[in-house]
């Protein structure tokens, strides 16, 4: 017995150093990831999109590999901020790859798997804003704004199933904002307020090919708010859209 006390006691460092070098270091990684996203959200509701965005990037490199639901949130976060940063097309293309790798990804999150496909919808709305200021024909932008009328479509009759009357009104907000924006006539388009998400922004040729401009088919199954008026669109961080 005083042997096994022995060999017990000295096991203790032996075990210490396992646990410091193997999940140790894992749960300190996660608490260094935790603190910089909690930054960069303060920045970001503090609305200082360029610094919120290389937060986010700071907290997406402190996280332990295979954290792959943490890893998308804050994607999604970050191209959040991006929209608002003046970096439309950058954050387009992010949401457009997040949207499809939770698409085909049946175990994700079904809230998260909301917000990314409520957020991408909003880019496609901002892009098509974007390409129809900078005058580029319809074949171009036409695709993009089909896509956000389809999800915001879905996203509509999903709420609707579930029995969210509050988010479902706000997606048929969205989806009539997108069928009007697709209805304008240039001259009502440029006689209006530009978003701030396309102010200051250009695409720089991304416009011409922003990306698959993928929409779900119905039958398959930070600064303050932006004012909704007619045609305004949805939200520029795709929340409740």
């Amino acid at each position: 017995m005083r042997t096994f006390a022995v060999l017990a006691w000295l096991m203790v460092p032996v075990l210490a150093g396992a646990y410091h070098y193997g999940p140790g270091q894992e749960k300190l990684r996660l608490d260094d990831a935790g603190l910089a996203l909690a930054a960069a959200d303060q920045l970001a509701a503090a609305g200082q999109w360029s610094k919120a965005s290389a937060a986010y990037e700071k907290a997406l490199a402190m996280l332990p590999a295979g954290r792959l639901d943490e890893a998308r949130r804050i994607k999604l976060q970050r191209a959040k901020v991006q929209m608002l940063d003046r970096q439309l097309p950058e954050a387009h293309a992010a949401l457009e790859e997040l949207a499809d790798q939770v698409e085909s990804d049946p175990s994700v999150d079904a809230k998260l798997r909301e917000d990314v496909e409520s957020a991408f919808a909003s880019s496609q709305y901002y892009m098509t804003w974007l390409m129809r200021l900078e005058g580029l024909p319809e074949a171009d932008w036409e695709p993009e704004i089909e896509g956000a009328r389809q999800t915001y479509r879905l996203l509509a009759e999903q709420a609707e199933a579930r029995g969210d009357g509050k988010a479902a009104r706000q997606h048929r907000e969205d989806l009539e904002g997108a069928i009007r924006l697709a209805r304008m006539e240039p001259g009502e388009l440029q006689a209006r307020s530009i978003p701030k998400q396309c102010s200051g922004c250009k695409c720089n040729g991304a416009c011409k090919n922003p990306g698959k401009s993928k929409g779900k088919n119905p039958g398959k199954g930070e600064e303050k708010k932006d004012a909704r008026k007619a045609g305004a669109g949805p939200p520029p961080d795709g929340s409740g859209s």
